[in-house]
């Protein structure tokens, strides 16, 4: 189960933590917030393949 997730340099995010609960977790937004690049950043955690396009421009590395 995940119960935290820490992202730097991601994409857009320059630093994001987030803890989560036992039970439903839920993530909204309006379109262009940044969903889906959680939901990547959360495939990489689990396993995915990286990609050095997800490297937030004017960093030297991403950390999920």
């Amino acid at each position: 189960m995940l119960n935290s997730l820490a992202i730097r340099d991601f994409a857009i995010i320059k630093a994001l933590e987030v803890d989560l609960r036992k039970g439903f977790s839920v993530i909204t937004g309006e379109t262009g917030a940044g969903k889906s690049i959680i939901i990547e950043a959360v495939s990489l955690a689990l396993g995915a393949r990286a990609d050095t396009s997800y490297v937030r421009t004017g960093a030297a590395k991403a950390s999920v």
